[in-house]
């Protein structure tokens, strides 16, 4: 009887906290309020930040502030324009690019935004930047860390703290952000989204990179340079992110729905 009903109040907890994903529609589950969220995110990125080395190259993080400024902008004018108003002030925005031969980039959850050197040698205009910039921002819009999160407590927790985190146990939210990003754990290391949200924070940053006025079909170009430049690639199967050809292709799918938001500043 215990156990059915435990089972019978995750179900109303689960329930509760559905959400669905702007622009793609799909459900998810998140178990932790934003406010707990950012404040984790916070946390993590000010400790990761404190040990990073901010880029010297002045052209360089030039282009990722004009890129980025123009990126947040759009990105609010589409929440503006969908009813989701509310979801902004979730943001502060900030921009840095920091010294490392990695080829990363990331956005925690409030808009803090990362682009490491080593990723800038893919990158030949501003276009291929917002379609990296377009991508991170939207796995912050998609709330994607939230529901990593979610499936983290679930994980770890279970049944027994699962009601208490969700009403703000903010050690245990604390120590499954540790967990999710990682950047504590390994410098300069964001730990991989799921296929599921890759595909679904390309196909969203295309639409952002769009609004803000820049190629969308860059993407296509960034990913094929990306792919070039691997001497040898892990199959799909043995990874949580997609191949370069299959993510090719998938972009290649949104591309006509990214258009339509394109508007080509050398035209008007």
């Amino acid at each position: 009887m215990k156990k059915l009903f435990g089972l019978f109040i995750i179900t109303l907890l689960l329930l509760s906290s559905c959400g669905s994903v702007p622009l793609t529609g799909r459900r998810q589950v998140l178990l932790v309020g934003d406010q707990e969220v950012l404040t984790a995110s916070l946390t993590q990125y000010n400790d990761y930040i404190k040990s990073a080395k901010i880029s010297t190259n002045q052209t360089m993080t030039n282009q990722v502030v004009r890129v980025g400024k123009k990126i947040a902008a759009a990105t609010e004018t589409y929440l503006k324009s969908n009813g989701l108003e509310s979801e902004i002030k979730n943001f502060s925005w900030e921009f840095n690019s920091v010294q490392s031969t990695d080829v990363n980039a990331f956005c925690m959850p409030g808009g803090k935004i990362v682009v490491y050197e080593g990723i800038m040698k893919y990158i030949s205009s501003d276009d291929e930047l917002a379609a990296v910039m377009g991508h991170e921002v939207a796995h912050a819009v998609a709330k994607h860390s939230n529901e990593r999160m979610s499936q983290q407590l679930m994980t770890e927790y279970g049944a027994a703290i699962l009601g208490t985190a969700i009403s703000g146990t903010s050690q245990a939210v604390q120590n499954i952000a540790g967990t999710v990003y990682g950047l504590g754990a390994q410098y300069g290391v964001m730990l991989p989204y799921s296929r599921k949200h890759e595909y679904e924070a390309d196909h969203m940053g295309l639409i952002f990179m769009a609004i803000a006025g820049y190629n969308p079909q860059a993407a296509i170009t960034f990913w094929q340079k990306m792919a070039q430049g691997k001497s040898s690639g892990t199959p799909e199967i043995m990874s949580t992110h997609p191949s370069d050809t299959n993510r090719i292709m998938e972009l290649q799918k949104y591309l006509p729905d990214a258009i339509k938001y394109y508007k080509n500043p050398s035209s008007e």
